[in-house]
């Protein structure tokens, strides 16, 4: 599944657990959380490199590899099927399992506290 048909405009919703691969900055990270639209308030959103589109999924990454988490634009994420797990710190705390390439998000609020 893709986040974002570049051809037809049409995104596809992520769910929290999948694994994702960053189209633009080309990193690995795990789904935790979904916006229907961008939640970050003028100041983040204009000091960012680039402005996509505020008016379309937005989702909080926990990067692979580092104790990072990054809010990104639907258009610039694509699943990841290498099946692969992630290494971040908040991992365990945000999920229980990984199934079959896709991590089980449990009940633990995000942000963490």
């Amino acid at each position: 599944m893709i986040a974002f048909n570049h051809s037809t405009d049409e995104v596809a919703l992520l769910e929290p657990g999948q694994v994702v691969f960053h189209v633009r900055y080309r990193y690995r990270g795990l789904v935790v959380e979904r916006d229907e639209f961008c939640q970050a308030d003028d100041q983040w959103y204009y000091k960012n490199q680039t402005q996509p589109d505020r008016a379309q999924p937005w989702y909080h990454v926990l990067v692979d590899g580092s104790a990072t988490c990054t809010y990104v634009a639907a258009e610039n994420l694509i699943a990841d099927e290498s099946g692969k797990p992630i290494s971040h710190p908040l991992v365990s705390r945000l999920f229980d399992d990984f199934v079959d390439g896709k991590y089980v998000r449990n009940d633990q609020p995000w942000p963490p506290s």
